[in-house]
């Protein structure tokens, strides 16, 4: 990463888990990142995000996925969480690189997510523009997901504030 990444946390699962939690995030920093290489142990799984364990219906999204050979776009309003990755598969690492924009700020937060799924020839990239309708500071993130396989890695990293 360059330089002004700071990484804050990073959790490598050495078992199955549902969730990676990063907590007490200190407000020190202008903007987040959050990284994520992720395995599923069953299927095909999703990962999603949650705010300061916020649940409710507080989070919206724009999202653009293309294949090679087609592209198809959506929009979604009033959900519980954030997607960061969507086809999360056993055999084949998916990568999600999410930006958190003025974290610590007092307006709603606006994140954009990049996840990439490789599928041996037939995978896509996902581009999502997504908001939390919350002004509060941000000190957790949750990623939940049915089953993530041991090898899964997410890192926090906090952009410096010069």
């Amino acid at each position: 990463m360059p330089a002004t990444y700071e990484p804050i946390a990073t959790t490598t699962l050495t078992t199955t888990a549902t969730s990676i939690t990063f907590s007490s995030i200190p407000a020190t920093y202008t903007d987040l990142v959050l990284v994520v290489t992720a395995l599923a142990s069953t299927g095909t799984q999703s990962i999603d995000l949650i705010f300061n364990s916020d649940s409710g219906s507080n989070y919206s999204q724009t999202r653009i996925v293309g294949n090679g050979s087609t592209a198809t776009s959506s929009r979604n309003s009033n959900l519980s969480f954030m997607r960061v990755a969507s086809a999360v598969s056993t055999t084949i690492p998916g990568l999600s690189i999410t930006h958190i924009f003025s974290y610590a700020g007092s307006t709603n937060k606006t994140v954009l997510t990049s996840e990439s799924e490789d599928q041996n020839g037939s995978g896509s990239t996902t581009q999502r523009v997504q908001l939390w309708r919350n002004t509060a500071a941000i000190n957790r993130i949750d990623l939940n997901n049915t089953s993530l396989a041991a090898g899964t890695t997410a890192t926090l990293y906090g952009i410096k504030n010069f």
